[in-house]
């Protein structure tokens, strides 16, 4: 089979032919020539209506996807039309667009492989440069963005991540639902200003069907959220709630451990961060015994954490009722402990008991458990991408990675 055939059958271009196929040893590539139609009329590339013929221009050259390792460059002379609307303007092909030097297909190759291999090792692999594999991955994004379907969400997760040094955050919305998980929105910062700006760009049929909101207690985030979706059922994350209690007990632990030290007693805190803040479960052999062993002093820390372990039973109730009961008593407790960062927390628990509670009116379905997975893949997709130095560029590689955008129709799938 021929390979003028072969292009036929999965890459044909109505209204054009390919004619000459040829090799090239200087540039180690193949070059394949294309001619329109003898009866075809040009397309108007301003409103896309067929216009007579103005003149032909020199001869353009468009990267297609390589073969067996070799580049492939399409060769056409491009033609001007004659618009009454538009007036001379280039022609429309179908292969490309504007004064792209790369196919569709080219890009859309690019980017599916940008989803498996760093930016810069596509680039390497295929011969070419990251900045044409970042022009590709943009196009195909913003393909996406055009043709993507939001539809019916039930449940999104807000949470943030920092992208760069000197507390430069992005804010992230992720669609959160049993049969479908995807990042929805993306903004600089973490202000009231960057979550209000999904609200805006979401459709309201969507947001009407939102049921629940998962979030950590950002302020600025629950302002929004009361403002924009005071209806919908806005949880509080079990993950971030223990991660609270967990910076808690690190306060304890290092401000006795400060103290121990000066009073002579250096070695009994030593060692102890990971045996306090990982679960019980999570404990290797020797952190198992070495907590064992701290369990036999009457240290702050060791309160600090059964006070953590007691709370734990919170997450067991099966009635919103019974779970505010027990949330109330342990507040009690906690508030008379005389230990000031566990005190805090008790405030903090306090202050928002009633969407600590509604994590029981999802059931404990709904966690930000899969955010934080979504979390890391994002700081993944950012570390394929390096080299980048625009926001703009972090924009396009998280919606490339995360966002399951629609892709343009092809005959063949590369990857």
């Amino acid at each position: 089979m021929q390979l003028k055939t072969i292009l036929n059958r999965v890459e044909r271009q109505k209204g054009f032919v390919y004619t000459r196929i040829r090799w090239s040893d200087d540039n180690q590539a193949i070059s394949i020539s294309i001619k329109p139609h003898a009866r075809s009329r040009p397309i108007c590339s301003g409103c896309g209506t067929k216009r007579p013929g103005y003149d032909t221009r020199g001869e353009r050259r468009f990267e297609f996807v390589p073969l067996w390792g070799f580049p492939v460059f399409f060769l056409y002379a491009m033609r001007r039309v004659a618009c009454p609307a538009c007036g001379v303007v280039i022609e429309k092909v179908p292969w490309a667009d504007g004064k792209h030097h790369s196919t569709y297909s080219y890009r859309i190759f690019l980017a599916a492989w940008a989803k498996r291999l760093s930016w810069k090792e596509t680039a390497l692999v295929f011969g070419t440069s990251w900045d044409t594999v970042y022009r590709a991955i943009a196009w195909v994004v913003r393909w996406g963005l055009i043709h993507r379907e939001i539809g019916s969400i039930e449940a999104i997760g807000v949470d943030e991540i920092a992208y760069r040094r000197g507390h430069k955050y992005l804010t992230l919305v992720y669609q959160i639902d049993a049969d479908c998980r995807r990042l929805l929105y993306v903004a600089r910062d973490r202000t009231e200003e960057s979550l209000r700006g999904f609200f805006n760009a979401v459709p309201e049929t969507s947001i009407q069907s939102l049921k629940f909101i998962c979030t950590d207690m950002w302020r600025q985030y629950m302002n929004v959220i009361a403002e924009k979706a005071a209806d919908v059922v806005h949880i509080l994350d079990r993950y971030h709630v223990m991660k609270k209690f967990g910076d808690a007990l690190n306060k304890v632990r290092v401000e006795e451990a400060r103290q121990l030290k000066a009073d002579g007693y250096e070695e009994v805190p030593k060692g102890s961060r990971w045996c306090l803040l990982k679960r019980p479960e999570n404990l290797t052999d020797k952190q198992t015994v070495k907590l064992d062993d701290l369990l036999q002093y009457n240290l702050k820390s060791i309160k600090a954490y059964l006070m953590r372990e007691d709370f734990q039973r919170f997450w067991s109730y099966q009635s919103p009722a019974w779970a505010g009961r027990f949330l109330d008593q342990w507040c009690t407790r906690a508030m008379r402990s005389k230990i000031e960062p566990m005190k805090d927390m008790a405030r903090t628990l306090r202050r928002h008991r009633t969407l600590l509670l509604n994590w029981f009116l999802a059931r404990g379905e709904i966690s930000n458990g899969s955010v934080e997975g979504m979390n890391t893949k994002a700081k993944l997709a950012l570390r394929k991408a390096y080299g980048f130095k625009s926001y703009k560029t972090i924009e396009i590689a998280l919606y490339h990675q995360l966002g399951k955008l629609p892709e343009p129709n092809q005959t063949h799938r590369f990857c």
